[in-house]
């Protein structure tokens, strides 16, 4: 492929001369990806559940012109429209053997400067980290992170599970790219403490984040399951690459990566082999993305 990418000395290589989404099996795109092409690569794969992942059909209401099946405010017209099920199995005999090759191919990709995030629960992260102290080695050890949210069902004989790990890792400790300027601010907990000023401003955030889900009633639903909140890749992507950087996605499920760095000026690359997702993204990311069959 033709490699083009954005301009400066440590720039790495773009992988694609467009955004583009790979349909089919990530190892096997990801092989023929140019190595150190990416600044970030953010993933999100199978949290090895052990049952089918499903999104149920839900039921959508949207304006229309002219006459609806319903009548809401000011007597606007509506129509109700059945939304279709999207699912995936989420169940892994050996998940390491599974993700091992896919996160060193990762390593290969990710650029001098770069970073890679991976988006985990509880019952795989302790063996993953271990997994990727082997690939990177302990010292590109960068963050834990821990994004706690409080929605769902709650456990009556066990405290509820409401967060989820994010482990971060750079190719080189002493070169990677860090941006905590361009990243939001969170108000202060306590913010009698704090000066008016610093109340106005608000802080950093820390390694843990309070982030609601995606609302089942928001504008952000696409629909499929294990969709994640924009705001989160909105803060990884600020954070940690620039305007015209390449980002890395490939377990891209409904596209939020893309759908994220492309409104933030970056260009990405995502990857999966569920039509369903494909068909979320191809509904959601901009007109201009290519689309290869893997």
């Amino acid at each position: 492929m033709p490699e083009t990418g954005p301009s400066g000395a440590d720039a790495p290589a773009g992988p694609a001369t467009a955004n583009t989404v790979y349909h089919g099996d990530n190892l096997s795109a990801l092989s023929a990806l140019p190595e150190q092409s990416f600044t970030l690569i953010y993933v999100d794969p199978p949290f090895n559940t052990g049952r089918k992942q499903t999104r149920a059909q839900r039921t959508m209401v949207r304006a229309t012109e002219g006459e609806g099946d319903r009548t809401g405010f000011q007597g606007r017209a509506y129509n109700t429209e059945l939304g279709t099920a999207r699912s995936y199995h989420d169940t892994f005999d050996d998940y390491l053997s599974f993700i091992e090759p896919r996160l060193r191919q990762a390593h290969r990709l990710l650029a001098e400067d770069g970073t890679l995030y991976v988006h985990l629960d509880y019952r795989e992260v302790h063996y993953v980290k271990v997994l990727l102290d082997e690939i990177f080695g302990r010292e590109c050890f960068l963050n834990e992170l821990i994004w706690a949210y409080d929605y769902g069902a709650r456990a009556k004989n066990r405290w509820p599970a409401k967060h989820d790990t994010i482990l971060v890792y750079v190719k080189d400790p002493k070169r990677y790219h860090f941006d905590s300027t361009e990243v939001d601010r969170e108000p202060y907990m306590a913010p009698g403490l704090v000066t008016p000023e610093k109340r106005a401003l608000g802080k950093l955030p820390t390694d843990v984040w309070w982030h609601t889900i995606v609302s089942p009633t928001g504008k952000e639903k696409t629909g499929y399951p294990t969709q994640k909140p924009e705001g989160i890749l909105r803060r990884i992507i600020s954070a940690s690459s620039r305007p015209g950087d390449w980002v890395l996605d490939f377990f891209a499920g409904s596209g939020t990566t893309g759908a994220v760095a492309a409104k933030l000026g970056r260009q990405f690359v995502l990857v999966d082999q569920n039509p369903e997702a494909i068909d979320v993204m191809r509904s959601r990311l901009p007109e201009s993305t290519t689309y290869i069959k893997a």
